[in-house]
């Protein structure tokens, strides 16, 4: 009978891969959408496999690399910081990790890969008073949008689009609102105390540190 290895078993994406030693300010980004994706793909959190969660609706499609960070979660002290920012209450956190968006000029074909991105800002996203918020960030040494530094140095237009799309990915045209609002972009020094938050929630929440 072969011998077992625990080399054999892949890494579990959440739970298993080191957000980076230099977090917030570069970090190992977990891809689950590309671009050119027409269906949602989703991580399982039990098996840490990808998953389909379903068909992306309509026209829309994602208009950047889309993910998560590892070893993140978003709970109540990111919850704590959306109200701060934001002056409003009730607010809780979503339970999954921080999302992130990673700019390229580069065509990945598909997700389920890790790539190293340096934040530049975020949006601010509350869905049904979870707060939800998505990091933006630049794909480390892309030659068109690596030297970006600060989320007030990138296309507008580009933010607009990430932004458009959040707004109205979970609903169709014409049916009821969906209760979700993105009420600010910012900057580079709010991603890192947003993604300080994550990694403190994650710690409390899986390894008992308060």
């Amino acid at each position: 009978m072969p011998t077992m290895f625990p080399s054999a078993f892949r890494a579990h994406p959440w739970h298993g891969v080191e957000i980076g030693a230099e977090a917030p300010s570069i970090v190992t980004a977990y891809i689950e959408i590309v671009p050119t994706d027409t269906v949602k793909y989703e991580l399982d959190k039990a098996t840490g496999l990808l998953k389909v969660d379903r068909p992306q609706r309509f026209s829309n499609i994602c208009p950047s690399l889309y993910g998560f960070l590892p070893r993140t979660l978003c709970a109540e002290r990111v919850a704590a910081y959306c109200e701060e920012r934001t002056g409003k209450t009730g607010i809780k956190g979503d339970g999954d990790p921080m999302d992130i968006c990673v700019l390229t000029e580069k065509s990945i074909g598909h997700g389920d890969v890790l790539v190293q991105a340096i934040p530049i800002g975020g949006l601010r996203m509350i869905d049904d008073n979870e707060a939800d918020d998505k990091i933006i960030a630049v794909m480390r040494d892309d030659a068109l949008y690596g030297h970006l530094t600060d989320i007030s140095q990138c296309p507008k237009s580009v933010i607009e689009r990430v932004r458009h799309y959040f707004l109205t990915y979970k609903h169709a045209p014409g049916s009821p609102d969906h209760a979700v609002e993105i009420t600010h972009a910012y900057g580079r020094d709010e991603a890192y105390e947003a993604i300080r938050r994550s990694q403190a929630d994650y710690t409390s929440a899986f390894m008992g540190v308060r």
